[in-house]
C-alpha cells in the first residue's frame, strides 16, 4: 500500500502541482480570470479524487495507464475553461496511453456564460401541431414565437427543436434544428450503426430522445456562437484546443486498434488421408483481428452512447 501511495505522490507532483503552478502564472500575468464562485484548487481537488478512481474501457486505473503529460494536460484543458467534474461539467476519458477531458453540455454552457456573459442558456422541443413562426435578420432568426398545447407532446412526433441564448444586454440568440438535423448529428457518434436512419429502440436517444434533442440543439448553439464571436480569451483558446485534442487522441488510438490486426499465414501438408479441397490450391489463412471499439464518450444521463453534440 506505500509502494501506491508513493506512486500516487509521484504522479500528483508531476500533474497536479505542475497544473496548479502553471494556472497561477496565467493569472499572474492577467491571462486569466475566473468568476468568484470558481476555485481552480477546489476543482483540482475533485478531479484528483475522481482520476484516482477511474478506469480506461479495459478496466486499468488511467493513472498507471496514461502518460504523465496528458493527464496534466487534461487537467490544465478543465481548469482554464473554469469546468469541475464534481458538477458534471465534463468527464476524463482515455484512448490508449492518452487522458483526456471531454466537457458535457452543462460544460459548455458554462464556458459560454463564462466567455460572453449570458444570463441564460436553455432550449425547447417542436412537436407536431405545435405554432412556430420567426424572422430572418441577417442570417439570423428573431423574434421566434412558438405556441404548444399539451397533447401535442409526443416524442414519436418531434420536428425539432431549439436553443436560445439570453445575454446580459437583453440581446438573444436562436439555434433552430429539425428532427433530421439532430439526427444526422447523433449519426456521427459511435454508437450509431452505419446505415441506421432513426436512433435504436431502447436507446438513451430514443428514450430520452426529447432531452437529447435539446442537449444537441444547446451545445450547437454554444459552439457556432463561441466560434462566432471576436473574444481572444485564454479560456476560448482551449475551448477549441480541448476539443482538438480529443479528436487527435481518439484518431490515434483507432490507428493504433487498426495497427494491431494481424494476418497470420498457416501452411500445412496434407496427410495422406486428407481430402484435397476444391477451392484452388493455396496456403490457408487465417485472421486475428485485435481490434476492440473504442471507448465511448460523453456518459450524459448515466448512459455510454457517444453524442457529438
Amino acid at each position: 500500500m506505500s509502494n501506491k501511495n508513493n506512486q500516487l505522490a509521484m504522479v500528483k507532483k508531476d500533474t497536479v502541482d505542475v497544473v496548479a503552478e502553471k494556472v497561477k502564472q496565467f493569472q499572474e500575468s492577467g491571462e486569466l480570470h475566473f468568476p468568484a464562485s470558481y476555485s481552480p484548487e477546489n476543482a483540482m481537488k475533485s478531479a484528483w479524487l475522481i482520476l484516482q478512481n477511474a478506469k480506461d474501457k479495459d478496466k486499468r486505473p488511467v493513472l498507471d495507464v496514461c502518460t504523465k503529460d496528458s493527464i496534466a494536460n487534461s487537467l490544465l484543458e478543465m481548469v482554464v475553461q473554469g469546468l469541475n467534474p464534481m458538477k458534471k461539467q465534463g468527464y476524463f476519458i482515455a484512448y490508449g496511453n492518452q487522458l483526456t477531458f471531454q466537457r458535457s453540455y452543462f460544460g459548455t454552457m458554462a464556458v459560454t456564460k463564462l466567455v460572453t456573459g449570458a444570463k441564460d442558456i436553455d432550449a425547447a422541443v417542436i412537436y407536431d401541431g405545435d405554432e412556430v413562426d420567426y424572422e430572418m435578420k441577417n442570417g439570423r432568426i428573431v423574434n421566434l414565437t412558438h405556441k404548444q398545447k399539451f397533447q401535442n407532446i409526443d416524442k414519436e412526433k418531434i420536428l425539432g427543436a431549439y436553443a436560445t441564448i439570453v445575454f446580459s444586454n437583453d440581446r438573444v440568440y436562436h439555434e433552430l434544428m429539425t428532427i433530421d438535423e439532430i439526427r444526422k448529428a447523433w449519426s456521427k457518434a459511435q454508437f450509431w450503426a452505419k446505415d441506421r436512419k432513426v436512433e435504436k429502440e431502447g436507446s438513451t436517444h430514443d428514450e430520452f430522445k426529447q432531452e437529447m434533442a435539446k442537449k444537441t440543439v444547446i451545445n450547437r448553439a454554444c459552439k457556432k456562437f463561441l466560434n462566432s464571436s471576436n473574444d481572444a480569451s485564454l479560456t476560448l483558446d482551449y475551448f477549441n484546443r480541448s476539443d482538438e485534442s480529443n479528436d487527435e487522441a481518439q484518431l490515434k488510438a483507432e490507428i493504433q486498434q487498426n495497427a494491431n490486426q494481424d494476418v497470420i499465414d498457416v501452411e500445412y501438408e496434407l496427410q495422406e488421408n486428407e481430402q484435397q479441397p476444391d477451392a484452388p490450391d493455396k496456403p490457408q489463412t487465417e485472421v486475428i483481428d485485435h481490434q476492440e471499439e473504442p471507448p465511448q464518450s460523453d456518459p450524459e444521463f448515466n448512459h455510454s452512447e457517444a453524442d457529438p453534440y
